[in-house]
């Protein structure tokens, strides 16, 4: 079986409580014939989406991950390749979603916290793009019809191009991965591998029943997110976007 006819697989680390943007994505790619492989921590959030996945007729399985080390992320690439094994299966598109949030005035940040964002925003972000980029170097065959051979996501957020008052740990994360990406895309464009960055200017909507102001005006919706990204992966070679500026109608620029 040819890599052409190989079933296509979606790898998407950060799932959060299972309501917000990896989620959404895992659920739609499922619907579009992906098999998806799930990396999160936390065994239970993960495996309740693998199993609300199946239970609709996608392919999810679970991959929970004790921390986003460099030795975790990639253990969790070496149960995917097991999982999902060539000639039957083919990774095409990778998503990290994944993020560590401090929001504090400089002076109350902790040298612990400064560490705690740069592992999971960045060092993890460098692992998790190693197993992507290395998956698909190993697709010899070129996807029809968009002519790659897979395509690596980052999820970013208005703090990668911009610092605020409390942003000075999340803001040097999220530019870290901005650069990674922007990097990789440079790098890895020649060889039929689209890499692509997503800024999130907004609040998301993971909780409409919780969130007494949201409305689709002010709030972005998950699932419109991840329509965005399949956009993305769908995008043939010949014209292909590096960044998306995501925000809803109502946002204050």
């Amino acid at each position: 079986m040819s890599s052409q006819a190989a079933k296509r697989v979606l790898v998407v680390a950060g799932l959060g409580n299972g309501s917000g943007t990896g989620a959404a994505t895992a659920r739609l790619f499922a619907k579009n014939g992906y098999s998806v492989a799930l990396v999160a921590r936390g065994a239970k959030a993960v495996d309740n989406l693998a199993s609300e996945i199946n239970s609709q007729g996608g392919h999810a399985t679970s991959f929970a991950l004790p921390s986003y080390s460099h030795e975790d992320i990639t253990s969790a690439w070496s149960s995917i390749h097991a999982r999902f094994p060539k000639p039957e299966y083919a990774i095409r598109a990778a998503v990290f979603n994944v993020g560590y949030g401090v929001w504090k005035p400089f002076l109350e940040i902790t040298p612990q916290e400064v560490q705690d964002c740069l592992q999971t925003n960045v060092a993890a972000a460098f692992s998790f793009s190693r197993g992507a980029i290395l998956a698909f170097k190993d697709n010899k065959e070129l996807e029809e019809p968009t002519g790659k051979r897979g395509t690596l996501i980052f999820t970013g957020a208005t703090a990668a191009t911009r610092g605020n008052v409390v942003t000075s740990a999340f803001a040097a994360g999220k530019f870290g991965v901005r650069a990674l990406s922007q990097s990789l895309a440079k790098e890895f464009g020649k060889e039929n591998i689209h890499v692509a960055h997503s800024i999130i200017d907004g609040v998301i909507l993971v909780d409409p029943k919780a969130d007494k102001v949201a409305s689709q005006d002010t709030r972005l919706k998950p699932e419109s997110i991840a329509s965005s990204y399949l956009y993305l992966v769908n995008q043939d070679r010949s014209a292909w976007t590096w960044e998306l500026d995501l925000r809803p109608a109502h946002e204050k620029w």
